[in-house]
């Protein structure tokens, strides 16, 4: 089994040898010497090298307090989550896995050798709690295909202990500027180890920077930003990080809706069946956030009842009817993401990416292109949402709106990624298209859960239990989908003003 820490750090390079003196520097009221470590460790990678690319590092490390393999993700500059699992001869299913959606079927293999003389001390303070790890490491790196290349260095690192002020490391900072220690240029040792080591062959291009002129070059940019998200929120969803699965899933939404409402920049046979996939993923994501949702909302609603509105067991029983519907949802997504199926997915978006099936549309102006694009999308907003509220209440009523919502979507994220190339115009209409989303989507959610309590209301009547709260909650419900419905035609007015 992983564990997973959060690593807050900083690196500094120095020419004069040695650690400055600590003390003093903020609450620090001792430097501990905590002795010298020999620390050996291979960085695994793709031959191309896409982990370091998006800033990962995948090692196996022998030696310290810490040996075993090890896998890093940035959060922000100077934070990473670290993964670590035991020590063992390759690398454990459990971290392949969480880079499966960059490594897809490539090989992962020992790409540089890193040893490290460490010098440990610990900083703290006057009850000798831990503020800080300090490490003036001596390393050395090579390629381990034996090739000679290899390179030498001195760092120190600042490491924040578990729950500390990360102001300290402001405060250490500024000390040791007053030495003469200055911030790495690299954020790892591993980056530093790879260009340090590259062959001139080897050695990175920077990447291309081309400001987007075209409408294809706008749809392309935002496809692109869209795909990066599936890539990086695959080991999130993986880890269930908060809210990883719902972001997900609203990236593969924005791909699907970007692939139809641009079908004059990009080829729709090309693209249609990579929709069809994409609605496939985002169903798989939606089987456990729906549920999710659904009994979130029941549950609060059943709280903010008064206590001699609720009669029987409903709490009971709501969390045993969540439990059912909610069984193997994570089995099977997991078992989504693992599947050839997964891979082809990203496989075929990448290459779609790479070789862009452009119609002629795509080298025309953005103005023109995209802002045609949006308004349709808006118009046929407009006609599902006047038809569905023409009609009277009830079961065709609710699937009308639903269909609403979903257009509603689909002009929020047309204008999204219009909003680069046609400025304040399409950002007002996303704010009116996200407004309108919102209350179609509350609405749905009131429609959902309606069915659910007389579900759990027949349930219940089946069980001789009383039925009478999940029908309180009923009529609570129906009212706040009437008063979502009321606000419906002031939103889609504020959309229909837009670019």
């Amino acid at each position: 089994m992983a564990d997973t820490k959060r690593e807050i750090e900083r690196k500094y390079e120095s020419d004069v040898g040695g650690l400055p003196d600590l003390t003093g520097a903020g609450g620090v009221a001792a430097v501990l010497d905590k002795g010298v470590a020999d620390l050996d460790a291979v960085y695994y990678d793709t031959a191309d090298e896409r982990l370091a690319a998006a800033g990962l590092t995948l090692r196996r490390r022998t030696g310290g307090t810490d040996a075993g393999w090890h896998l890093k993700f940035p959060v922000a500059p100077g934070v990473r989550d670290e993964i670590h699992a035991p020590l063992s001869g390759t690398v454990p299913p459990a971290l392949a896995a969480l880079v499966r959606s960059r490594v897809r079927r490539s090989e992962l293999l020992p790409l540089v050798r890193i040893r490290t003389r460490r010098d440990l001390s610990h900083l703290v303070d006057a009850d000798g709690a831990l503020l800080a790890e300090v490490a003036v490491d001596d390393v050395r790196a090579e390629r381990p295909a034996g090739d000679g290349r290899a390179a030498q260095w001195t760092e120190i690192e600042v490491e924040l202990a578990d729950g500390g002020d990360p102001a300290l490391l402001d405060t250490v900072e500024k000390r040791l500027r007053g030495a003469g220690v200055r911030p790495s240029s690299s954020p790892s040792k591993l980056a530093r180890a790879l260009t340090a080591t590259a062959g001139p062959d080897r050695r990175p291009e920077p990447p291309e920077e081309r400001t987007p002129t075209t409408a294809g070059d706008h749809v392309l940019a935002y496809l692109r930003t869209q795909r990066d998200a599936l890539v990086t929120l695959d080991p999130a969803v993986r880890r269930d990080v908060h809210d990883s699965v719902h972001r997900m899933r609203v990236a593969t939404r924005r791909l699907r809706s970007a692939l139809r409402t641009y079908r004059t920049v990009l080829d729709r046979a090309a693209t249609d069946p990579l929709r069809e996939e994409l609605r496939w993923l985002g169903g798989e994501l939606g089987l456990a956030r729906d549920q999710e949702v659904l009994t979130e909302r029941l549950t609060a609603d059943l709280d903010d009842l008064p206590d001699t509105l609720v009669t029987g067991p409903v709490h009971a029983r709501l969390r045993t009817w969540s439990q059912a519907r909610r069984s193997g949802s994570r089995r099977r997504l997991l078992a989504a993401l693992d599947s050839e199926r997964h891979l082809d997915l990203l496989d075929t978006l990448d290459a779609l990416l790479a070789d862009p099936p452009l119609r002629p549309a795509a080298a025309g102006k953005p103005a023109k292109v995209l802002a045609k694009a949006v308004r349709k999308e808006r118009a046929t907003l407009s006609t599902l949402l006047e038809q569905a509220l023409a009609l009277p209440p009830g079961h065709d009523r609710d699937l009308a709106l639903h269909e609403a919502r979903k257009q509603a979507k689909a002009t929020r994220y047309a204008a999204e990624a219009a909003v680069p190339a046609l400025g304040d115009p399409a950002a007002g209409l996303l704010k009116a298209a996200k407004l309108l989303q919102g209350l179609l989507g509350d609405h749905q959610d009131s429609v959902m859960a309606r069915q659910a309590l007389r579900e759990l209301a027949g349930q219940a009547q089946a069980a001789r239990e009383s039925a009478f709260t999940y029908g309180v909650l009923h009529g609570r419900e129906e009212q706040r989908a009437a008063a979502y419905e009321a606000e419906l035609p002031g939103a889609l007015r504020a959309c229909e003003a837009g670019p």
